[in-house]
């Protein structure tokens, strides 16, 4: 049975933990690994990496771990080991990867892959040349909703698609009043790579491009709504970048997409993030699972009048899409695509150069809002 070793570095927090860790690799391990084209299975051997000695040993008792380590260098060191994953912090990300890379090994990571595109562009073109496999995570992309909306536009269902509206956010409590935030504090602090902006953008940039065009242009307005937050410890500390972005972008095609990004936002809608995409033959709106249809044939015809209530239920006027199949978690799926890739070579279009995209209109984003004005999206020559 052949075997790829997996380095797992932070995966003590929220994201790596659940999504990566529990979902994915521990999920995968549990299923006697992955059916290859070849009808093998691949096995996969993690070993769990961080600075804190108690942790990793519990994180690896709880879950049945073999392999823990705090000593980086010498997991990168180890032969026996193909992959090095990493969900820690975005300022360390570019360097850990590099070390990686140096080490030999496939890499895999959370995005953003860094806070600056200099950098980040520099570590795509190095994982480029080296041959070696490379990959960020696009999980949007692998949503229950956002595959029904794939479906819908390569079925043709939406004839020209003119425009998309997305809102995404919910309130992340301030931590002084009784309930506890529900967001780590650094998210807040921009010396620690925090903002929404940077958080945010990086994702829009990879769902825009796979779904409904390449981004061309962007013209982004944020806002740093709440000035002061408690911290994990209750301390009260001062919130110096962004908590709310509010963009329009300009796609391939002439498609225009507005996206509103916030913590600072109460939910009166179907999902945590909903997208709405108008076309000239019908429209769609989707949430992290579900999606509902209106064709022009069932577009219902409204009248202004401001004096009358209005007589229409539009919410009864659109169609849910069914589930024709089962969908796996998200992370889970992408993680099956990129150990295919590493194990068989199998098709894999989400490099570190889709992680450099996404930084690159992140830091326009941020130089959109500093200079009030639109900004072109070049494209990235690697």
């Amino acid at each position: 049975m052949p075997r790829l070793g997996i380095i797992l570095h932070g995966v003590t927090g929220r994201m790596g933990y659940n999504q990566h860790l529990v979902r994915s690799i521990l999920a995968i391990r549990d299923q006697s690994g992955i059916t290859l084209k070849s009808g093998e299975r691949l096995e996969i051997d993690p070993i769990i990496v961080g600075r804190n000695r108690d942790k990793m040993e519990q994180l690896a008792k709880r879950h049945n771990i073999g392999r823990w380590s705090t000593d980086l260098d010498s997991a990168l060191a180890d032969p026996n080991d193909q992959i090095f994953f990493d969900a820690g912090t975005t300022l360390m990300r570019a360097e850990l990867i590099g070390r990686a890379l140096d080490a030999g090994k496939h890499v895999y990571c959370e995005k953003p892959i860094s806070d600056d595109l200099k950098i980040a562009f520099k570590l795509a073109r190095k994982a480029r040349a080296s041959g070696l496999k490379h990959g960020v995570v696009q999980d949007k992309l692998f949503l229950p909703g956002l595959r029904k909306l794939a479906l819908l536009k390569d079925s043709g269902f939406f004839g020209k698609i003119l425009s998309v509206r997305a809102e995404f956010g919910y309130w992340v409590f301030e931590g002084d009043w009784g309930v506890p935030a529900q967001r780590p504090s650094w998210n807040y602090r921009k010396g620690d790579g925090g903002g929404i902006i940077l958080d945010m953008l990086c994702h829009w940039r990879y769902v825009l491009d796979n779904l409904f065009g390449e981004v061309r242009a962007v013209s982004c307005l944020g806002a740093t709504h709440i000035p002061n937050r408690v911290d994990e410890e209750g301390r009260t500390y001062d919130c110096d970048t962004d908590d709310a972005a509010y963009a329009t972008f300009e796609l391939e095609g002439g498609v225009i997409a507005q996206i509103n990004s916030s913590w600072t936002v109460r939910v009166r809608r179907d999902d945590l993030v909903t997208f709405q995409v108008d076309g000239t033959h019908g429209s769609a709106v989707a949430g992290l699972t579900k999606c509902w249809t209106q064709h022009r044939v069932n577009t219902p015809k409204p009248v202004w009048n401001p004096d009358q209530p209005q007589t229409i239920d539009f919410y009864k006027t659109w169609d849910e899409v069914p589930d024709t199949q089962v969908f796996d978690n998200g992370f889970k799926a992408q993680w099956e695509m990129f150990l295919r890739h590493v194990a068989e070579d199998a098709p894999w279009p989400y490099g570190l150069e889709a992680g450099a995209k996404g930084v690159q209109l992140a830091e326009l984003g941020l130089k959109s809002w500093a200079e009030r004005r639109w900004l072109d999206v070049p494209a990235l020559e690697f």
